[in-house]
């Protein structure tokens, strides 16, 4: 069985120390760090730090040192959907991005709905050893929204569940919403609301307005949104639960969230990669890998959303990374699959519309994609930072040049991504997940190698 190296990484550059907004990522002082035992063992000034027998030396000068990204959203697919996606590949994607944890979304075949399968997808994800997984479970049996599902059995067992979505349904009944955020709350769990109202998006295939109109698809109106966040706010503030909004995509819902944060509700935001960007524009091609739910909003939504990155509004980015097979996606628009893979082009996302516009700083990057997730995830084993003593979950960025995203930069099953073809800034050069490389210079690390360190690691 393959044993953990020890790694000593030489002159990177400290996101957490890049705080200034539009700043030099040349502007902290290096520092050499070295991992041993899956964990951080010293932190000193570049070159300080001598080179041991067996220690595997990366050199890091002009990278960005993040602790391990977190995705709050992520769906993984199995079980029942494999020929989507797999715990494996989901999480060899995840590796390719920087993420050294994700939050496996509920709505599996069967649902994540029992103790016996978020157990299984978490078995799954430590034999797989990209990524340290961790299962979202379903709030309503089947995802039907008629009955609870077992929340106390799975905040119980071994997957230890404290992140709890129907994401693809909103939860719609506001009786059964209120029952669920007070049961939560007796554990300090959160409801992740997919905020959908199904009787205003009946058939709804992009943004509701004057596009929609002039290309004849039924379209989604921002208050099928906005009514349902306004709904749970108050639901939230009645029960004194913790809330998570998925995926929010519109200058009505910012304001909302910004009204509710402001009584004190204790209720946090996510913001996709796609929506920081993407626009309804694109759906004139009727090229499905543009269609995702909610749908692509208006510019002034865009630019909404990336105010409220700025300001606190939101809280964290997380992918939604949805894989479909081809067959799902090249075919006619109304009959294609909502949604879009995300998980390898998120951080370069992040650094183009945020980062590089000014919107934030390497330091707020790193709470964004990092440290805000594992807190709202209640994430057990998570680095606060990169100093001795804390695990060595961490990744290395080269934030210099741009390069055109291909299907080449995608490592799970699927190709559904909006992105191909586009300059994006920046390339995840290193993933370190618990001590031992997931990602080495580009490359993912073996699975037989990834797989076998894992085992000596056990589980988290």
């Amino acid at each position: 069985m393959t044993e953990q190296t020890d790694i000593l990484i030489r002159g990177a550059r400290l996101a957490a120390e890049l705080a200034e907004r539009g700043g030099d990522h040349l502007a902290a002082a290096p520092v050499d760090l070295r991992l041993s035992g899956g964990a951080i063992v010293e932190r000193t000034a570049a070159g300080s730090l001598v080179p041991r027998v067996d220690e595997r030396v990366i050199e890091a000068d002009g990278l960005v040192a993040l602790t391990g990204l977190v995705d709050l959203h992520t769906h993984l697919r199995e079980p029942g959907f494999e020929q989507s996606e797999t715990v494996l590949t989901g999480t060899r994607a995840a590796a390719a991005g920087g993420f050294t944890t994700v939050f496996a979304m509920a709505n599996t075949l069967p649902v994540q709905d029992t103790a016996g399968v978020v157990e299984q997808v978490q078995r799954l994800g430590d034999a797989a050893g990209y990524a340290t997984v961790r299962p979202i479970g379903a709030v309503t049996e089947d995802l039907a929204g008629e009955r609870l599902s077992e929340i106390g059995a799975m905040a119980q067992s071994r997957a230890g569940v404290r992140v709890f979505s129907d994401d693809g349904k909103c939860v719609h009944d506001p009786l059964l919403m209120r029952r669920a955020l007070e049961y939560v709350r007796t554990f300090d769990g959160v409801i992740a609301q997919h905020a959908q109202d199904p009787r205003l998006t009946e058939g709804a295939q992009m943004n509701e307005g004057s596009l929609s109109s002039e290309l004849g698809l039924k379209g989604w109106p921002a208050v099928a949104e906005e009514s349902i966040i306004a709904r749970d706010v108050l639901l939230a503030e009645h029960t004194g639960a913790r809330l998570h909004i998925c995926h929010l995509s519109t200058a009505g819902s910012v304001e909302v969230v910004r009204w509710a944060k402001a009584r004190g509700v204790q209720v946090t935001a996510e913001v996709t990669p796609h929506h920081l960007i993407l626009t309804e524009e694109l759906v004139r091609s009727y090229d499905p890998r543009y269609k995702v739910n909610p749908p692509l909003r208006r510019e002034e939504d865009v630019q909404a959303l990336r105010a409220a990155v700025a300001d606190g509004v939101i809280d964290i980015i997380a992918t939604d990374h949805a894989p479909h097979p081809v067959e799902a996606k090249e075919c006619e628009w109304d009959a294609a699959a909502f949604g879009m893979v995300g998980l390898e082009s998120a951080l370069p996302i992040a650094l183009l519309t945020l980062v590089q516009t000014g919107h934030a700083s390497w330091a707020e990057l790193e709470r964004l994609l990092s440290q805000k997730p594992a807190e709202i995830g209640r994430l057990d084993g998570h680095p606060a930072a990169l100093v001795p003593g804390e695990p060595a979950d961490l990744v290395l960025v080269d934030p210099s040049g741009a390069s055109a995203f291909g299907a080449d930069r995608l490592r799970g099953l699927s190709v559904n991504s909006p992105f191909l073809g586009m300059e994006l800034p920046g390339r995840v050069v290193t993933t370190i997940r618990r001590g031992a490389l997931t990602l080495d210079d580009g490359e993912l690390v073996p699975a037989e190698q990834v797989a076998a360190r894992a085992a000596v690691a056990g589980p988290r």
